[in-house]
């Protein structure tokens, strides 16, 4: 997150510069994993390509976390990525501006 050519292509692409971290989150539930799976099989997304191949492509989804944030969720295009894996980015520090700890619960919701 903190490569100055991913955050230029996310201020690009995504329309704001993102916190150097992401929050990672897992899903739970077989509904949860239904939703994600149909996510990343029918939506496009955002499109996010690397200055050359060292790197790997991603796609982003834009979403509204927790009804008060904007951000997005961040796919890695490599091939062993786990599945039940989300990675959020948000212009603000995520943990901090929700006042989560480790293993408590977030809702998000994808917005396009």
């Amino acid at each position: 997150m903190s490569l100055d050519w991913v955050q230029q292509a996310l201020r690009e692409r995504v329309g704001f510069s993102p916190y150097p971290a992401t929050l990672n989150l897992r899903v739970e539930s077989g509904e949860q994993m239904e939703t994600w799976k149909q996510v990343k099989n029918e939506v496009k997304g955002i499109e996010i390509s690397p200055p050359d191949a060292s790197f790997c492509q991603a796609r982003c989804f834009l979403i509204e976390i927790e009804r008060r944030h904007r951000g997005a969720v961040l796919l890695p295009g490599v091939e062993d990525y786990p599945a039940d894996k989300i990675e959020v980015i948000a212009p603000v520090r995520l943990k901090e501006a929700l006042k989560v700890r480790d293993g408590e619960r977030i809702t998000l919701e994808f917005i396009e």
